[in-house]
């Protein structure tokens, strides 16, 4: 004689539920497609709004598993050689134009109402009356805030864009002739240093960290010349340069002493210039060379 199982109830099947969540287990809901995560920590995120974003990594993870041909492989790979030399060959006829420049860097997220927007501004229009053009990221906040000071005094407003999914469209204070659109992050930091006499650092975020301490290793190693690095805001800056010279250097002695100087950190729009116009009036140099 046969034993029936008896079909769980709503009210038994969630209690199982609850047993197992804590289990490590992951439940599953019948007829699903096998491509989706359908566990308990999915639907919770269903709840805030964060599936859609799991999904689409979930997606670009699985399309850099997905197995390809060499021919597929040889096809996408000289095309995106094609895009990077495209890429490098427009930068180099526009940027080769334009006479000394100082690089501001900064965040895309900085209001004009922040007095760090206002002191990028103040700083671009003094790097213009003392000879300079402004090179920025092209995009709003800081970069916004160099370029519209560099027009204001009728300078060379350079911007150098990068389509971003949530932030960055460029600022309408470039000049027409310099505005360049890139793809690829690093083809646009090759522009931002090989086309610069100096670099202005403003608080920003991880992309303002990673053009630092991309110019900082680049003098580090002797790659390209000794450039002044200015810092604005020693209240932001202040912590990373103490925990750089506590740990990286006295306890863990990844850096020499002589690295502290590569930065220079300041408060005030006067003295950023200050700072650049003296280095170069030392080896009897000045921004028409």
């Amino acid at each position: 004689m046969s034993t029936l199982k008896k079909p769980k109830t709503s009210k038994t099947k969630v209690a199982d539920d609850m047993l197992n969540a804590g289990s490590g287990k992951t439940i599953k809901q019948p007829n699903v497609n096998d491509d989706k995560l359908t566990s308990i920590t999915e639907m919770r995120q269903n709840t805030n709004g964060q599936t859609a974003m799991a999904l689409e990594d979930e997606q670009r993870l699985r399309k850099a598993f997905v197995d390809k041909d060499w021919n597929e492989i040889k096809i996408a790979d000289s095309w995106q050689i094609f895009k990077v030399m495209a890429e490098f060959v427009e930068g180099f006829e526009k940027m080769s134009k334009i006479g000394p420049c100082v690089s501001i860097f900064g965040s895309a997220r900085t209001k004009p109402e922040n007095p760090y927007y206002q002191m990028a501004e103040e700083i671009a229009a003094k790097l213009v009356r003392h000879g300079y053009g402004v090179i920025t990221g092209g995009g709003p906040g800081i970069m916004e805030a160099g370029n519209k000071g560099a027009r204001s005094e009728g300078g060379k407003s350079v911007g150098l864009n990068i389509e971003l999914p949530f932030e960055q469209t460029h600022n309408i204070y470039i000049d027409q002739d310099k505005c360049i659109d890139f793809d690829y992050f690093f083809v646009r930091k090759v522009m931002f240093v090989k086309y610069a006499q100096a670099f202005v650092g403003m608080p920003g975020g991880f992309g303002t960290l990673d053009e630092l301490f991309e110019a900082m290793t680049l003098i580090q190693t002797k790659k390209i010349s000794r450039f002044p690095i200015v810092l604005v805001g020693s209240a932001y800056w202040n912590g990373l340069f103490k925990w750089i010279e506590d740990v990286m250097l006295h306890e863990e002695h990844n850096i020499s002493p002589e690295d502290m100087n590569l930065v220079q950190i300041v408060d005030d729009a006067s003295e950023a210039v200050k700072i650049i116009d003296d280095f170069y009036h030392k080896y009897l140099l000045s921004p028409n060379f």
